[in-house]
């Protein structure tokens, strides 16, 4: 009896503590879970929050570009000098006859001095030269010019042999590996070939584009796809995209960050306040890295990213295209178009109004109400033209600023209603939703109808939804549904989809029932940590095979916490400064909510206003405990708050409040200005150049400004007096002007 009362005592605490555990086993997972699940919350909203910012970039990017193209459809030059102006400011590289590029990049009158230690090239490449140019740039050594300008000339010659659509067949190599977008990160590629092997007759590539811009080593990335793409011509393939483009190459570089290096007064104005540290955007790499031969190497890249391929098929079973498809994508027409007369497809919304404008300019208003019915009949619907102002004396600078700042805030509000992108806009203006075929004629049409083509395979991206819809976040291309997807690969008898343009966590993902793969080979693209690069290898069988990779090592050292954390704080910080750049609209927008003057509102209005201001699409409500400390009672003083960001922004620059944050909403805009100004990309304006500049906008602008008056302008901004205006100048003329309001 004693034996077997102890063993069942036994037994019972056994079976007790075999239950305490399980129950603990139980609580742990449920804690892991949630734990899990919080960390997953945080991560997407942290992805949000960076992709909305990015999209919100090339937004503004297309924005832009329609106010500077509505400007050209209004302006009429006056003279030969002026039409030439334009020309050079608006007409891209096109415009290069032939013979003329050749002379202008001319590389074999350069010379390589005695003193050079890099790399050399001789035409034709072998191998050797490409392993030669790998380990020159692992080691930080730079390529002369005249290789770059002579490896450009090569490279142009046999893309122009390439049709619009390249043709890859797994039957000549064991295997096709696809890589996505690049964006100037050459420690990605580096590991790319490290692990996947360097292109060779029984290795081939297809490079699915956005090989530059963002990261500081875009032009290294091109000299080791075309010294590949000349070695290898039939197992090595580059496709267009959306970054292989002069206006979105000029956007990027962006001023990302304003000091304060001293106070400035109008007593000694050659101190500027401003030092400028930049993104690595293409334009502002090439020319600080080439400053003696960087316009010729521009000028040759436009052109050669103009004849790059527009998409790739392997095996007549798998498209390859950047951004996505259309409702109205043909591949039939794409294997037709002139691509290279699209040097930027930012550029191809026709102008109608602009030729008409240079050829006939001496023909009355009247006359071309009653040549332009369709133009007539727009001018009714416009709003009302603010009136033409008397400009004060000049002499008196104080009272002439600010005569500037009132008068060309009000045009510039005036014309942004015109072409739909103001702020207050709840639909924004996008090149798709612009398109209209019906007004032009049937030559025009092709054109157009072409331009639309290259413009969806370009920027656009897939969508859960059936149907095809305008991209309203990017401001380019289109969203199309999986009723798009079988629909094309139903008509031309394909498989699936391959294409790159959305950066990915785990560097690829599919959608549209595995039907649409998207491959991103950028890793840490936003962060360190943020997300992985992948490729993709295809054999015969077109099964993909992925492969994934972490090209920074510190990212292999954080835990799964760390990394969330510190992309998040990242992600935040970005958004604190977009917040700070929209201020003033920020405290209109609560005010609404604040009938009674208190200077506070409830949580959810501040959500709801900062959304109506942002158009970002976020859940602010969730990022609430972020960005606005706890209040007891549901209430946010939103004066406090908004103060809160100002301190924040100011302890980094010193600069006066509301100035700052009109720099921090402008600064891609205004460096982009100064760039399509600066032509040559010298990183100085001509006097010459602003005068004409100006014209063009006062000309809109109702501003009735004398010659002398520009010119007293221009010699004004001229601090340093040297003759030319460069971009510190540039920002102190905005700054001033702003400051004297």
């Amino acid at each position: 009896m004693g034996s077997g009362s102890s063993g069942n005592a036994n037994y019972k605490y056994s079976l007790q503590k075999s239950e305490n555990a399980f129950k603990a086993a139980v609580l742990i997972q449920q804690w892991y879970r949630r734990y899990v699940a919080r960390l997953e919350m945080r991560r997407r909203c942290t992805w949000r929050i960076f992709q909305s910012i990015e999209y919100a970039c090339e937004q503004d990017q297309i924005k832009l570009h329609n106010f500077f193209s509505y400007l050209m459809d209004h302006f009429t030059p006056s003279s030969s000098k002026e039409r030439d102006f334009i020309s050079r400011m608006f007409i891209s590289g096109e415009s290069f006859k032939e013979a003329e590029l050749e002379k202008y990049c001319d590389y074999e009158s350069i010379e390589v001095p005695d003193s050079y230690t890099g790399p050399h090239l001789s035409f034709p490449l072998l191998p050797d030269h490409a392993t030669a140019l790998l380990e020159a740039f692992k080691q930080k050594q730079q390529l002369h010019a005249r290789y770059v300008l002579n490896l450009l000339h090569e490279t142009r010659k046999h893309l122009k042999q390439l049709p619009n659509i390249s043709h890859v067949s797994t039957c000549y190599s064991e295997e096709v590996t696809v890589c996505g977008d690049l964006h100037g990160q050459l420690d990605d590629l580096f590991l790319i070939f490290y692990k996947n092997g360097l292109p060779s007759p029984s290795k081939s590539y297809v490079f699915n584009g956005d090989f530059v811009d963002r990261g500081k080593q875009s032009l290294e990335i091109l000299i080791i796809l075309f010294t590949f793409l000349l070695i290898y011509p039939k197992e090595v393939h580059l496709n267009r995209g959306n970054h292989e483009d002069h206006m979105v190459n000029l956007r990027y570089g962006f001023c990302v960050g304003l000091v304060a290096m001293s106070r400035v007064s109008l007593r000694n104005p050659t101190e500027f306040p401003f030092s400028c540290s930049f993104s690595y955007g293409f334009t502002k790499e090439v020319m600080h890295k080439y400053k003696l031969h960087g316009k010729k190497i521009l000028k040759m890249i436009q052109n050669v990213f103009c004849w790059l391929p527009l998409a790739t098929l392997i095996d007549q079973k798998v498209l390859i295209i950047h951004g996505g498809i259309s409702d109205t994508t043909d591949l039939d027409v794409l294997e037709k178009i002139q691509r290279n007369k699209f040097v930027s497809v930012l550029r191809g919304k026709k102008r109608k109004k602009s030729n008409r404008n240079v050829e006939i300019q001496e023909t009355s208003e009247e006359n071309k109400a009653e040549t332009d019915p369709a133009g007539n009949e727009a001018a009714h619907s416009l709003p009302p033209s603010p009136q033409p102002v008397q400009a004060p004396s000049t002499a008196n600078r104080l009272e002439f600023s600010r005569w500037v700042r009132q008068t060309v805030q009000e045009q510039i509000e005036w014309c942004r209603r015109l072409v739909d992108i103001s702020d207050s806009e709840e639909e924004e203006l996008t090149y798709a939703s612009v398109v209209s075929l019906t007004d032009l004629d049937g030559s025009c049409r092709t054109r157009q109808e072409d331009w639309k083509q290259i413009l969806d395979i370009l920027w656009s991206d897939p969508m859960p939804q059936e149907g095809c819809i305008v991209n309203t976040v990017r401001g380019g291309g289109c969203y199309f549904g999986p009723d798009v997807t079988r629909k094309i690969l139903e008509k031309y008898n394909l498989q699936f989809l391959i294409r790159s343009h959305e950066c990915k966590q785990e560097g690829y993902e599919f959608c549209h029932s595995r039907k649409v793969l998207t491959i991103f080979s950028a890793s840490n693209y936003y962060e360190i940590g943020s997300n992985r690069g992948a490729y993709v290898k295809l054999g015969p069988d077109l099964v993909p095979h992925f492969v994934q990779y972490q090209a920074n090592k510190a990212a292999h050292t954080l835990t799964m916490t760390q990394r969330i954390s510190r992309v998040e704080e990242s992600a935040f910080r970005a958004l604190r400064e977009k917040l700070f750049a929209h201020t003033s609209a920020l405290i209109s927008a609560f005010k609404a909510y604040d009938t009674d003057n208190t200077g506070r509102i409830t949580l959810s209005n501040w959500a709801t206003a900062v959304e109506s201001v942002l158009h970002l699409g976020l859940p602010w409500r969730m990022l609430r405990p972020q960005l606005v400390h706890s209040t007891a009672d549901g209430m946010l003083e939103y004066k406090s708050w908004l103060d809160d960001l100002a301190m924040e922004r100011r302890s980094r620059e010193h600069i006066q409040t509301s100035l700052l944050e009109v720099i921090y909403r402008n600064r891609s805009n205004l460096e982009t200005i100064f760039r399509i100004i600066d032509r040559d990309h010298s990183g100085l304006i001509s006097f010459e150049e602003f005068h004409q500049t100006w014209k063009l906008f006062s000309s809109h602008m109702n501003i009735e400004l004398t010659d002398d008056g520009i010119n007293d302008l221009v010699r004004s901004i001229d601090f340093n007096k040297d003759g030319n205006i460069d971009f510190n100048e540039f920002l102190e003329a905005f700054r001033l002007v702003k400051q004297s309001q």
